[in-house]
């Protein structure tokens, strides 16, 4: 599992400012598309808390559960991220994209598996 986790924090962090990514989408990214439940795992590292984690949202835009909620949303919405009356990300706007936006090219390379 921690080849799989160092995928997971390869791809978070970069995650590019005032873009989200869904835990299924990076799941998805690194080949393993039923593991969106682990990414969230992966988040547990105090060793990586260092990575933008407050972009990585579920897959219809809620932010993750309490007590980082609100700091997560502060954080978004300071990078010009913009939510729904309930507080989710509008994804169509917001969620990042790596094979059609510009990225760095050694993400932009990966064959993202869906």
């Amino acid at each position: 599992m921690s080849g799989f986790y160092n995928d997971v924090y390869k791809i978070v962090e970069k995650i590019p400012y005032g873009r989200v990514a869904t835990f299924g989408q990076i799941a998805c990214m690194i080949g393993r598309p039923r593991m969106a439940r682990f990414v969230g795992y992966a988040s547990n590292n105090k060793k990586y808390w260092h990575l933008p984690w407050h972009r990585v949202v579920f897959r219809d835009g809620t932010l993750i559960g309490e007590p980082y909620r609100d700091m997560q949303y502060r954080t978004l919405k300071s990078e010009g991220v913009n939510f729904t009356h309930d507080r989710r990300v509008k994804l169509p706007d917001f969620q990042w994209h790596p094979e059609s936006e510009t990225a760095p090219a050694d993400i932009r390379d990966w064959p993202l598996k869906f």
